[in-house]
């Protein structure tokens, strides 16, 4: 079965119905997503969206850029930076027309708060930048687009899970799906694909990340033999819910949340006097890491408290509902009582598919296009975040690159015209193939219990801190639950609606993305952002100051490199 339209979109979040929503206007398009669209990984996004657009006090355009390129730990791209920053007023303004329901202020426009990182006047003090809908800002945005996307006749796929991208002479053809519902398998032929397929936090045991964030958009690129991008930089984000991981947003933090230890003391003061609570994400994990590691955990044990208490209930339930709703089911506290227990949980990736900043794919991680393939939001890299994102610039970037993408593959098709290219038959068959294999072979290896052995090793050795006998150990794992793998054996024999199939595949993503993320920590003998190796404490910009490109032939990983784009900011300490 072939199924045709002029543009496929892998995943269903922020920047594939952007981008969706943009060609949708002058092109057929259709959305693949392993899930219902609206249950997207964008929806988990609480805290707000970055723009510089000076609401409730003065801000500037300038102003955004330095803290981001500051943020990135000065290896983010300074000319897409550039982009992001200024395209993020009209991506604000535009979002606002098409419905979404941002907070207000008492005159009505749309409200703002702080986030970490985010400063006035090149790094004086906190600022209010984030526009937010309460605390559900990406379940409000995913839900506007989807809804517009709906009204524009996107054609979506829910529940089809992409198995394998076909590209013949560096040209994108098309691709092959597990239809979960009718147990088939399809081949979708196409002039453009556009990959937004998200993250790959379920590598990591304490993760924010849903289940299905298993990066499988970047192990399809991997398996096409194309290249990888700054693999090793893995945000934890501060302050995950104890032992659950589920993220507690950072608009706690920016609303006036406090940071306390087993004494009761506001630690940040030692680690980020001038920002305290509201440092860059990195900074503040490994603050909290240090605090738990030297024993002043609460009670001796994990995590550190989370205090909202002094906030009051008015604005708790204004401002922060959601955390309070999920705090009381799940951990059974009343933040209006009760500090919250946290601990840094595996959060984001700042590298992925290596695009250009109109989202076309680059092959070799450089200069090389693949015709006809884009991608967009968290699982690509067009290096906006560096070693560190800053709060509220993931939505920022999902929406400004993945209205750029948009507009890029919409003019790629008015010039190179909608006939499809011939489809490669014989590269169907070995992605079906591989698919029945995994339906058939009998071996011991479960995937439940290999999944469990990556994700505690990558937790315990490839986390906020990091060295070399760990990464060694963890990439000796990692090595040996690949050769494992080979033995796993699926127990449902059925083809419809097979989740034994479905995780299978995700772990054989997992894994080929788990040994390039500890070969890159490995190999980057420096600390920049969240990349923090106690052997080599220190960034060394005249060795690292470059981004890693990774691919992997014949069962290796091959290492290259390209130097970071710098146009106005030059490196300089970080000190907040």
């Amino acid at each position: 079965m072939v199924i045709k339209h002029d543009v496929i979109i892998v995943g269903a979040g922020l920047a594939g119905l952007r981008a969706a929503l943009e060609a949708s206007r002058y092109y057929d398009v259709a959305v693949l997503s392993k899930l219902f669209p609206t249950r997207s990984h964008s929806g988990a996004a609480q805290g707000g969206i970055a723009a510089s657009i000076g609401n409730v006090e003065e801000d500037h355009i300038d102003w955004h850029f330095f803290d981001t390129v500051k943020g990135s730990d000065y290896l983010g791209d300074q000319d897409a930076i550039e982009y992001l920053v200024t395209d993020a007023h009209p991506a604000i303004y535009e979002l606002e027309h098409l419905g979404v329901p941002f907070s207000r202020t008492a005159d009505g426009k749309i409200n703002q708060r702080m986030f970490g990182g985010h400063t006035k006047n090149y790094g004086e003090g906190p600022v209010l930048r984030a526009c937010f809908a309460a605390d559900r800002t990406g379940h409000m945005i995913l839900h506007t687009l989807y809804e517009q996307c709906v009204k524009n006749n996107v054609r979506f796929y829910s529940e089809f899970f992409v198995t394998d991208l076909m590209v013949k002479d560096n040209i994108v053809r098309g691709l092959v799906a597990y239809n979960m519902i009718n147990g088939q398998m399809v081949t979708m032929q196409s002039k453009v694909v556009m990959f937004g397929t998200g993250g790959y936090g379920r590598a990591f045991k304490i993760t924010s990340n849903a289940h299905a964030n298993t990066g499988d958009g970047l192990g399809i690129v991997l398996r096409a033999g194309l290249a990888l991008e700054d693999l090793e930089f893995v945000q934890f984000h501060p302050t995950g819910v104890y032992r659950y991981g589920i993220l507690v947003s950072e608009g706690a933090r920016g609303e006036g949340a406090y940071l306390l230890n087993n004494t009761g003391e506001r630690f940040m003061k030692n680690y980020a006097p001038k920002l305290m609570e509201l440092a860059p994400r990195d900074m503040t994990s490994r603050s909290i890491q240090t605090e738990i590691d030297e024993g002043r955990g609460i009670n001796g044990e994990s995590y550190v408290h989370l205090d909202l208490r002094h906030l009051g209930e008015e604005k708790i339930a204004e401002r922060l509902p959601e955390i309070r709703s999920f705090c009381q089911k799940i951990v059974g506290i009343d933040v209006v009582k009760e500090p919250i227990p946290i601990q840094p949980t595996a959060h984001y990736s700042m590298g992925g598919i290596p695009v250009t900043v109109d989202g076309e794919v680059l092959a070799d991680g450089k200069s090389q296009k693949v015709e006809g393939f884009y991608a967009a939001g968290e699982c690509s890299c067009v290096s906006v975040h560096g070693a560190n994102r800053l709060g509220t610039n993931s939505l920022l970037e999902a929406v400004v690159f993945g209205r750029r993408a948009g507009k890029s593959l919409t003019k790629y098709l008015s010039t190179a015209g909608t006939e499809l290219p011939d489809l490669p038959t014989e590269m169907v068959e070995p992605a079906l193939q591989r698919v029945e294999k995994f339906m058939t072979k009998t071996g011991k290896e479960k995937t439940g219990i290999l999944r469990k052995e990556l994700q505690e090793i990558m937790m315990s050795k490839v986390g906020v801190f990091r060295d070399e006998k760990g990464l060694k150990e963890a990439l000796e794992k990692v090595k040996e639950l690949e050769k494992r793998f080979e033995d796993v054996q699926i127990d449902d024999k059925s083809w419809k609606f097979n989740t034994d199939l479905t995780e299978a595949m995700e772990l054989d993503n997992l894994l080929h993305l788990a040994e390039i993320i500890v070969s890159g920590a490995l190999n980057r003998q420096e600390s920049r952002g969240a990349q923090s190796r106690k052997d080599f404490p220190k960034r060394d910009d005249e060795n690292w100051l470059k981004h890693t490109i990774a691919f992997k032939k014949d069962g290796k990983v091959l290492f290259d490199y390209k130097p970071v784009v710098i146009t106005k900011f030059q490196p300089k300490e970080r000190k907040y």
